[in-house]
């Protein structure tokens, strides 16, 4: 049986990871305090939904192909696999569940359909907040079949394509603002990651790292959970009407220069 999935950060390293992570940290904060107003995004169009509900279906089938392809593969190279406890995947359920309720209670003023569309995406957000980060750090310590790089690649991009088109879905609902605290949120989840690479971001088969991994995937939910808190959308859309009052306002003077 196998006690961990990917090899610990050791000496400079870690200190190098740690040090990346909190600049990352501090970008966010800083973007967080220079942000005045929460920003909308462009919603696709009817054809744009439907081709990212599409390419996220594509890259999740692509993944589960993939990953029989690699454990298919591990398990010829060196026997049948076990893989090491998981006391984190309880924890990833439970914060996707919450997330999930408590996005439907935020946004059910805007209707039941929107409400359940946009907890449905919010709750599989939430994880990739966590996963993107997470699996570009630890991408190139794991133990896959040989040749690594092959497979390693074979593992990790449609999986990076899942993250991507996940957050891409973000678009889909209305009620999706970007706030100052989905970005303190973000940051602190970052801070997290680099006090956990401080002790080699290593796996959580030890109380330490357990405690790092579990604390850092919850508060990827929360950052999904702000994404729709009714403040930022309502000054969200307050601004979009400012701007669209200042625009009418303007039209009959503007009209008379052409």
């Amino acid at each position: 049986m196998r006690t961990a999935n990917w090899s610990p950060y050791t000496g400079s390293g870690s200190i190098i990871l740690a040090v990346v992570l909190l600049v990352v940290t501090g970008l966010l904060a800083y973007f967080a305090l220079r942000l005045r107003r929460p920003v909308a995004v462009r919603r696709p169009g009817a054809l744009g939904a439907v081709l990212l509900i599409v390419i996220w279906l594509l890259s999740v089938t692509t993944f589960l192909v993939a990953i029989t392809v690699y454990v298919s593969a591990l398990t010829q190279q060196i026997g049948q696999v076990t893989g090491p406890a998981d006391p984190i995947t309880p924890v990833t359920f439970a914060s996707g569940l919450f997330a999930f309720f408590a996005i439907v209670f935020l946004t059910q003023r805007s209707g039941f359909w929107v409400a359940l569309g946009s907890a449905i995406v919010g709750a599989i957000v939430g994880p990739m907040i966590f996963e993107l980060p997470f699996d570009l750090i630890v991408m190139g310590r794991t133990f896959p079949p040989q040749p690594a790089a092959v497979y390693t690649l074979l593992f990790f991009l449609p999986l990076f394509l899942i993250e991507i088109s996940s957050f891409a879905l973000l678009t889909l609902s209305p009620m999706m603002i970007l706030s100052r605290s989905t970005l303190f949120l973000l940051a602190g989840m970052f801070f997290i990651f680099a006090v956990w690479a401080m002790f080699g971001f290593a796996y959580p088969s030890a109380p330490l790292p357990t405690a790092f991994n579990m604390l850092s995937k919850v508060v990827a939910f929360a950052v999904s959970i702000s994404l729709f808190l009714p403040e930022g959308s309502l000054a969200g859309v307050g601004g979009l009407f400012r701007r669209e009052a200042v625009t009418a306002a303007h039209a009959p003077e503007t009209a008379g220069l052409m």
